[in-house]
């Protein structure tokens, strides 16, 4: 039976996890030197801007104030993923980097919110997360692709190319 006491901080916890999403991708594109990454990571960050809207919608708390001041307040410096991110600002490879932290941000979200789907019981708010599990898979997938890009790696468009039966 899903637990229906833990709604609002089920929320509240998404709502944190999303704009400390945000505020990792607007970073890491602001340091970005490759105009390609730089356009992934302003894309992740756009999008975790939906899902930050889209939980927000069901929260009833008021710790957060309005959306827009909430969105536009400064980033969590506490963060363990944005403190790594700051870390290695000094790194030449800071897209490599960016994207490696990036990836398991995105993991340890998917299987946060997937379990989330699975404890609440309000429909709308179900669905709410089973969509954000969805996009989450999308991003993984999108920065994995950048990743090995960046690394040189065959990229899977390239794949028929390299690979011979």
């Amino acid at each position: 039976m899903g637990k229906e006491y833990s709604l609002q901080e089920a929320l509240k916890l998404a709502i944190k996890a999303e704009k400390d999403s945000m505020d990792f991708y607007r970073k890491a594109a602001s340091v970005a030197t490759n105009e390609r990454a730089k356009k992934v990571l302003e894309l992740l960050a756009n999008e975790e801007v939906g899902h930050l809207k889209a939980f927000f919608d069901h929260y009833k708390g008021a710790e957060f104030g309005d959306l827009k001041t909430y969105m536009d307040s400064p980033p969590d410096t506490k963060n363990p993923t944005y403190m790594k991110l700051v870390k290695a600002l000094s790194d030449d490879m800071i897209e490599q980097k960016a994207m490696e932290l990036a990836l398991i941000e995105e993991k340890e979200c998917i299987g946060q919110y997937t379990q989330l789907a699975k404890d609440v019981v309000d429909p709308a708010v179900k669905r709410v997360f089973e969509q954000v599990v969805k996009e989450t898979q999308g991003h993984y997938d999108l920065i994995e692709s950048e990743y090995a890009h960046i690394m040189a790696m065959v990229h899977e468009s390239d794949q028929d190319t390299y690979v011979r039966e």
